[in-house]
């Protein structure tokens, strides 16, 4: 009777003795896991080239001063932000450049820009300061091309008048 008793219990008792142990296991690398990623106090160093300093100064510097304006051969000032209108607007190249040479043949003087965003092109035209010059223009132009509309952007600014009649 003894052996069948023991029998009936051997793969209970392996079965506990087994948990026991995958326990015990599951424990103890955890233990250890915790600490190898445990952090711990210490100092940072950091390495850095000594131009990195000086470039940030320069940088520092440069951004206290006014921007410079950048003298265009022509000699326009670049990078101003003003005033456009725009004349016209659709999806077809051919157009938008027909209308170009329309504009271009009525006002000579002012510049024309063509730029292009999916699924449109758009014609600017004049580089102006105020918007009370744009909305001048505007106004004249209303009659020839129904759809105007007035933008604020970078500006190739005019060239001042530099002769002094004193």
């Amino acid at each position: 009777m003894r052996e069948v008793r023991h029998s009936f219990l051997s793969p209970i008792l392996n079965i506990k003795a087994f948990s026991m142990k995958k326990l015990l296991t599951c424990i103890f690398f955890s233990v250890v896991c915790a600490g190898g990623f445990a952090q711990t106090k210490g100092t940072v160093t950091v390495v850095k080239d000594p131009l990195i300093d000086s470039l940030i100064e320069k940088r520092l510097e440069l951004s206290k001063k006014t921007a410079p304006s950048t003298v265009k051969r022509g000699g326009a000032l670049v990078a101003q932000m003003g005033f456009r209108v725009q004349v016209f607007y659709g999806s077809d190249r051919r157009q938008t450049f027909r209308e170009q040479a329309r504009f271009k043949a009525a006002y000579p003087k002012l510049n024309t820009y063509i730029t292009y965003k999916e699924p449109n092109y758009y014609l600017r035209v004049g580089d102006f300061r105020t918007r009370l010059e744009a909305q001048r223009l505007m106004n004249e132009l209303r009659k020839s091309f129904p759809t105007l509309f007035i933008f604020r952007e970078k500006i190739n600014a005019p060239a001042l008048d530099s002769n002094n009649n004193d």
